[in-house]
């Protein structure tokens, strides 16, 4: 007699004393649905987050503190490992740890994020080039429309959940500190560790990012409009912030069902932008090899280039094709970090942490290691500043500022004139002292 065992998670037959495994199922099985999931999982990131919480104000710490774990999901966006993540997966983490499809696992930092709207943007070093996820629209979404979330539910491992488009435009406040505008509730079961994931159609397109859920309700899940995402990402990876140059070019994300393009609205004056010949109304279709949908393709297509280097930049002019020389120029920090204010970075170090920074040499970014791309080296101190009162002295590498690495002074200058600084108070910072890894928090002035 032949009869159906489970082995291994598989299904097989006993026959003849063997286990033989059963055919493929048939073509219907292959559903819409699972081409989709088949073709987009390989662009989905499982995150996994440790913290430290603090019972009262630590002057300084060496691995004190309450550890605790927390998870996520993200979504590639670029193929060098930049990730879109939501921005309360990695709030305040010391480290993040991200898991791909095939397994493999890579420390990971924050690059930028937006607090508002709950969005920001982390970077793996993998040793492969990796998948991007297929970027659809939210501009043509219908009520009732198959829609399927992938995500670390729970710490399992990249679960599938399938359910339709519930309503649109829905503003949702979360508590007193985090609010959302136009979200896209769904009825496939989002929980937590599905926040930053992908919610997808049945092209395999994300079409939204899970970030919330209604604590008590059931099958009441939200994401972020990916339309209204990528605009957000296009800033997070503007090479004006990240990289200090810029292209000049102003730009608007034009989505809908039959196009995604990026329309040329005009070129500031003086910029490459400007001497390249781009004009309005012209349509960006590809920067390098990179092919352009939107602000956010076209940033990361410029995204870690130095100043001087042309670029191709191909575009669309009425019913011709052309392609401009796109040369990209060095900008100041003075003239990107903040914008109501001014402040030397040097100045404002001073007045706000009590020391002084200067480039570290190359000896004493030796003790630094590999576990960090660089620091500064504290050059003076305030007496009875800040860095002094927190345990900072003279010769300690810092490593990072809240959750930013500090390389450069324009590195500091951005975390010390970004608009929430006030939320980031006390301060977290990141200091090397013979091989070890210090932290601790400054109460800001």
């Amino acid at each position: 007699m032949t009869k159906r065992i489970i082995a291994l998670g598989l299904f097989c037959t006993l026959i003849a004393g063997q286990l033989v495994p059963l055919a493929r199922g048939s073509e219907q099985r292959v559903t819409p649905l699972v081409r989709a999931v088949q073709s987009s999982k390989a662009s989905v990131v499982n995150i996994h987050s440790e913290k430290t919480s603090f019972v009262g104000e630590a002057v300084f710490d060496s691995g004190r503190g309450r550890k605790v774990n927390g998870m996520g999901t993200g979504i590639v966006i670029d193929p060098r490992g930049y990730i879109v993540t939501n921005h309360h997966v990695v709030n305040g983490v010391d480290s993040l740890r991200v898991t791909l499809d095939d397994g493999s696992t890579y420390g990971a930092r924050v690059v930028s994020y937006d607090r508002s709207q709950d969005l920001a943007i982390i970077k793996i070093q993998a040793s492969r080039t990796l998948t991007v996820m297929p970027i659809g629209t939210s501009s043509d979404l219908m009520l009732g429309e198959t829609v399927f979330a992938v995500g670390n539910a729970f710490g399992y491992e990249h679960t599938v959940t399938s359910g339709i488009v519930s309503a649109l435009s829905r503003d949702v406040e979360v508590n007193e500190k985090q609010s959302y505008q136009n979200l896209i509730q769904t009825d496939a079961s989002i929980n937590p560790g599905n926040s930053g994931g992908p919610l997808l159609n049945l092209d395999g397109d994300v079409v939204g990012i899970n970030v919330a859920i209604r604590a008590g309700a059931q099958r009441i899940g939200f994401a972020i409009p990916i339309d209204d995402a990528r605009r957000v990402i296009a800033k997070l990876l503007s090479i004006e912030q990240l990289d200090s140059t810029i292209h000049g070019v102003i730009a608007t994300d034009v989505k809908s069902a039959t196009q995604q393009i990026l329309v040329v609205n005009d070129a500031q004056p003086d910029s490459p932008a400007a001497k390249a010949g781009l004009a309005k109304g012209d349509i960006i279709v590809q920067a390098g090899k990179v092919r352009i949908h939107d602000g956010a393709d076209f940033e990361r297509a410029l995204l870690g280039r130095s100043p001087g280097e042309v670029v191709d930049v191909k575009v669309r002019r009425g019913d011709e094709t052309e392609i401009f020389k796109l040369t990209l120029d060095q900008i100041s920090g003075s003239r990107r970090v903040s914008k109501t204010t001014t402040v030397k970075p040097v100045n404002l170090t001073w007045s706000l942490l009590g020391i002084e920074l200067e480039s570290a040499t190359a000896a004493q970014l030796n003790e630094v290691g590999p576990r960090y791309r660089g620091g500064m080296r504290v050059s003076r101190i305030q007496s009875g500043g800040p860095g002094a009162l927190n345990g900072i002295q003279i010769g300690d590498i810092l490593v990072g500022l809240h959750i930013w690495e500090t390389l450069n002074q324009d590195n500091v200058s951005y975390v010390l004139n970004h608009d929430e600084l006030r939320s980031f108070s006390p301060l977290k910072f990141y200091l090397v002292r013979s091989g070890e890894t210090l932290y601790g928090h400054i109460k800001l002035r």
